[in-house]
């Protein structure tokens, strides 16, 4: 891909994810809402499939993770003990021509504004960026509440009752996916920073003597994750945050950052909590969250690594990172989404090669009811072979399965590969074991 193609990446794709049902500008009708979007047919399918994926390999496959799905609204005093209404702030500066504004970092000293090239600003100000709601249904007697901030206080909420209603002893893990809001001031990139996003989070809580050990072990094991996930690794990278900026309770944090068209940009993070978390829900709530080892008695507070990333953002960056412009000689081109098949919408399209020939078109039924058993299988009957090839490639599918007269002889059927485009006839009875 060329110069000129990587800087226009990000508008590429966002016209591909528009046009393919992948993603969709809220509200669009009424003029949009800057910050928020909506999972279209192919997209919502690509954003299921990543988080199965995510929970698979956090929660399924090991014997020290469960899960649990905490509320969006939860008691007020919960983002008091969290710091988040005292310190969750961004800093912004308006542009005194068009007053446009802008987060602080967004802008380097001297810089122009990005709307109207005044060099003009206010001095910083710093605002809140929770979500504010009201809970109650008569006017006089509403509690301010807020929608949640990130998504994993509610599993701090809930670790004292995983341990007594479960079997799980320390070290052990508390894995969720789940929207969170913030009131960001200039969201923008797609969904990279929205105001409404989905996060995955696991919190895994140790002995305080073994932190370091295990906080090396989801380092390694979350930096694996991305790299069975993207294609070009190189893009891939941890990066540390300096000391002198890290919040106050950490000792130390990771970012897995993924190199976009606009630069090295955060996926997910490593964290030291430590003990911090538990603490102030102890102390702002009353009750007691220490951990009682039931194998020799000792009582403490666990100390806590989190791993914590973004849904949107990552299928974000599975886009940019699959997006290809293939020149197919001739005068002919294609786009194709090369994305990871467990993530791609669709797993097979299916082809009846005519659509006026009821022996085909039933064959081909048939052999989509089978494979919909077990795979996620799209029907497509539209326009010429070329068309629709095209067509899917651009989503992603994988395979493509066209049925045609060849089919009613022998019972094979052309199997089409979306990274080679190479064909080949496949017996109907083996498509399982092929596709598999």
């Amino acid at each position: 891909m060329s110069d000129t193609q990587k800087n226009d990446l990000l508008e590429k794709v966002t016209a591909l994810a528009k046009r393919r049902g992948i993603v969709y500008p809220n509200s669009e009708i009424y003029g949009g809402i800057g910050g928020f979007y909506d999972y279209g047919p192919v997209g919502v399918e690509m954003k299921n499939n990543l988080k199965r994926y995510w929970w698979k390999e956090m929660v399924d496959k090991r014997e020290d993770v469960v899960g649990i799905d905490g509320a969006i609204i939860t008691h007020p005093k919960v983002w008091e003990a969290s710091g988040h209404i005292q310190n969750f702030t961004d800093e912004v500066i308006e542009c005194k021509k068009c007053h446009q504004r802008f987060r602080t970092e967004e802008i380097a000293d001297g810089q122009k504004c990005p709307n109207c090239g005044s060099q003009e600003f206010t001095e910083p100000r710093s605002y809140n960026i929770l979500f504010e709601t009201e809970v109650g249904v008569l006017e006089n007697a509403k509690t301010k509440a807020y929608l949640r901030g990130e998504a994993c206080q509610t599993i701090y909420l809930d670790f004292k009752n995983v341990v007594d209603s479960t079997r799980m002893q320390i070290p052990f893990g508390i894995a969720q996916i789940g929207k969170a809001f913030r009131n960001e001031i200039t969201p923008g990139r797609l969904t990279f920073r929205s105001r409404e996003f989905e996060q995955w989070d696991m919190q895994f809580f140790v002995h305080p003597n073994d932190m370091e050990k295990w906080f090396e072990y989801w380092k390694e094991k979350r930096m694996d994750f991305y790299k069975s996930l993207y294609r070009k690794q190189e893009n891939l990278r941890f990066k540390q945050h300096p000391k002198d900026k890290l919040v106050f309770y950490a000792k130390d944090a990771y970012d897995i950052e993924y190199k976009t068209p606009w630069g090295w940009a955060e996926n997910e993070g490593i964290h030291w909590r430590g003990d911090y978390d538990l603490t102030q829900h102890s102390k702002f709530s009353g009750k007691d969250l220490s951990y009682t080892d039931p194998r020799n008695g000792e009582k403490y507070i666990p100390w806590i690594v989190e791993t914590s990333g973004g849904v949107d953002r990552t299928l974000l960056m599975l886009l940019l990172d699959a997006y290809e412009e293939e020149d197919l000689g001739e005068g002919k081109s294609r786009t194709v989404l090369k994305v990871h098949p467990d993530i791609a919408g669709y797993k097979v399209a299916i082809f009846p090669l005519v659509s006026n020939k009821e022996e085909i078109v039933n064959k081909a039924r048939s052999i989509f009811e089978l494979l919909s058993e077990n795979i996620k299988v799209v029907w497509d009957d539209r326009g010429n072979i070329g068309k629709r090839y095209r067509y899917q490639d651009e989503i992603g599918t994988p395979y493509c399965i066209t049925v045609d007269y060849e089919t009613l002889e022998n019972d094979t059927v052309t199997v089409r590969d979306r990274d080679t485009m190479e064909q080949e006839r496949v017996k109907i009875v083996d498509l399982d074991e092929y596709l598999s």
